[in-house]
């Protein structure tokens, strides 16, 4: 068994049912493995909670950078990387629905490594934010925040077969918030 499907099943299984409510020997069982195997990968569960965060953000942070570099202007970038953070969450990919995880049960030492992880990565909306022509008394932090909890909690009502696509959606998003 690779590390990367390791991975990718600890990924899946975090997303449906949480941190908590998943098991070492639920992964182990689902990966076609003895539990114990798993230790040769992670030594812990919460190392392997943080690598799948990990992965997570590298994930959706890879198609955000891309999404944003083809852009110009302003608001073009922040619908670009809206789109791409929003597609990423909404794909089959497991890594990156994981970054939605509620974090407040979580070994609090752990839980402020995932806290720099995903701050890292929302360091993009803060600049993308910061760029924008808004009135002078626009709370940005707050702006970014409504945006992102926004798109962030789309997988809970999102629909494949609904009337828009998860791009339509996120433009839709930033256009309401212009």
């Amino acid at each position: 068994m690779s590390r990367a499907t390791l991975l990718a099943v600890s990924a899946g299984l975090f997303a449906k049912g949480g941190f908590e409510a998943t098991s070492m020997r639920d992964i182990a069982a689902r990966a076609g493995m003895l539990a114990g195997s798993m230790y040769y990968h992670f030594p812990s569960k919460n190392d392997l909670i943080e690598a799948v965060y990990r992965a997570g953000v590298q994930e959706i942070a890879a198609a955000v950078d891309s999404a944003i570099a083809a852009a110009q202007g302003p608001w073009p970038r922040l619908a670009a990387a809206a789109v791409a953070h929003l597609e990423t969450l909404l794909a089959d990919r497991a890594h990156a629905a994981v970054m939605t995880a509620d974090l407040s049960r979580l070994d609090p030492a752990l839980r402020r490594r995932l806290v720099v992880l995903r701050d890292g990565y929302e360091q993009r909306f803060v600049e993308l934010v910061a760029a924008l022509p808004l009135p002078r008394r626009t709370d940005r932090s707050l702006w970014r925040l409504q945006l992102l909890g926004a798109l962030n909690s789309a997988p809970t009502w999102y629909r494949r077969r609904g009337r828009k696509s998860p791009a339509e959606i996120a433009r839709a998003m930033v256009q309401a918030l212009h």
